[in-house]
């Protein structure tokens, strides 16, 4: 009796497998349903995006449209979360990496980086951003909130959902459907920067208009973060740092589905060893497959005034990866990615599994590690597909690629930004599996994707 690899994996998921097993289990059925057609893309007429044969995609919002709120869509997408709306609808938030200008920089001119209308949007929202002097504000990071009609393809509404905040890089979803933006830097306050930075803030999907102002989540660290992923059984939450000697961390909350509440900051370390160096730059010390027992170490002064939290949780035994960047939980393993990992500094993605349901502590394995550019180029922002594949943004030089990668290790080409060299961030599936949504960083192009995901 044959069977669909996406029935196949349902069935795998109920049983308990190790990491070893998981693997060659799925192997079989993984190489058998490959479409080697799949690693050729057909070349997009309008110079976009290069897709397989029979995907479609829509440019759904780029940079310069004017929204709902009277602002234009900023530059520089990232990370990015899709939630389930009314009706046909689905609801995008985009996070966008900006960080400090001057303001005699003139940045509330027409172009850069929320067109004209900002100042006046200020007066009217100052409640809005989290660091603004006065009437005036040098932070234009934040997210973008979209609503679109899956089915009429059109987009309802659009508009800032968070502002006055710095470099906001990554995130990640909630099991309570809101999304965690993440600063990707620990700038202090100086002149008109009346705030420090470096911290999470979360922004609901549903409230589109809030006024609420923005609250920083200091108990999960403040450090230069990338990206969150939430394990909803356990109620813990998993960090990635984009530092060469970033750790790897994680956040238990004192109440389960509220950062706000504070909790416990930790960092994974290795029984076996002490704060190792997980980049394998130097030598071939951790090989693909292999696992490793963990434990976790809590840190303390997580606030860190003077930048220190992965000096000292390093001190302290904690193991550190080179550029950890897109994290995202799925079949109860935590995948991340090492941007620049691996002897030849092409990226590693490592995962992590607890024990049982009970224990807090668990196994590490690198799950990928690039030899060869052409197959993967420096991962960023990953996902996790409805059918159980990895789904990896590249950003490393030249045309970057989404690159698909199977549960036995076999990758394949997915999607290649034909339209500059700027990077894929924040692919992300609609709630019922059929589309993806994938932004071009800049100039900021947020993009739906449409095929038959099932014979990938």
């Amino acid at each position: 009796m044959k069977i669909s690899r996406k029935e196949f994996l349902k069935k795998v998921s109920i049983l308990t497998v190790g990491f070893s097993s998981y693997g060659q289990l799925l192997a079989a059925i993984s190489k058998s349903s490959s479409n080697n057609s799949y690693n050729k893309l057909i070349k997009d007429l309008n110079g976009v995006i290069n897709l397989p044969k029979d995907f479609t995609y829509k440019i759904i919002s780029q940079f310069g449209d004017k929204m709902n709120d009277g602002l234009r869509v900023p530059n520089n997408a990232d990370g990015m979360g899709c939630f389930k709306g009314d009706n046909d609808n689905v609801i995008l938030v985009r996070n966008h990496e900006i960080g400090h200008f001057p303001i005699a920089q003139n940045v509330f001119g027409s172009n850069y980086p929320y067109g004209k209308g900002l100042k006046r949007y200020i007066r009217k929202n100052k409640n809005k951003f989290y660091d603004i002097s006065g009437k005036s504000t040098e932070c234009f990071g934040g997210t973008t909130t979209i609503v679109y009609n899956a089915k009429s393809k059109q987009v309802q509404d659009q508009r800032l959902s968070l502002g006055g905040t710095l470099v906001n890089c990554s995130g990640g979803q909630t099991p309570w459907d809101t999304w965690i933006s993440c600063e990707e830097t620990v700038k202090k306050k100086k002149g008109k920067i009346i705030k420090n930075h470096g911290y999470n803030f979360e922004v609901n999907p549903y409230q589109i208009d809030n006024s609420s102002p923005p609250f920083p989540l200091k108990e999960m660290g403040r450090f230069r973060h990338e990206a969150v992923a939430f394990d909803p059984r356990r109620g813990f939450v998993y960090q990635t740092e984009d530092r060469e000697d970033g750790l790897f961390y994680r956040f238990i909350p004192n109440v389960k589905n509220n950062l706000s509440k504070g909790g416990k900051l930790q960092g994974l370390s290795l029984k076996k060893f002490r704060g190792p160096d997980c980049s394998n730059w130097k030598s071939d010390v951790f090989k693909v497959g292999e696992t490793h027992e963990v434990r976790w170490i809590d840190l303390n002064n997580v606030r860190s005034p003077d930048d220190d939290l992965r000096v000292r949780g390093r001190n302290k035994g904690c193991a550190t990866f080179t550029r950890g960047e897109g994290v995202w939980f799925g079949d109860d393993y935590i995948y991340f990615t090492c941007t620049n990992g691996g002897k030849n500094k092409l990226g590693q993605v490592w995962r992590y599994k607890h024990n049982n349901l009970d224990s807090s502590e668990g196994y590490l394995e690198l799950f990928y590690e690039s030899k060869d550019k052409n197959i993967l180029n420096m991962p960023d922002n990953i996902t996790i597909a409805p059918f159980g594949d990895l789904i990896v943004s590249e950003d490393g030089k030249g045309h970057d690629r989404l690159i698909g990668i199977k549960p036995d290790g076999a990758t394949y080409l997915l999607a290649e930004n034909q339209y500059n060299k700027s990077e894929f961030a924040g692919a992300v599936f609609s709630p019922d599996g059929t589309t993806l949504f994938v932004n071009i960083y800049k100039p900021t192009m947020t993009i739906a994707i449409i095929g038959d995901w099932n014979i990938l």
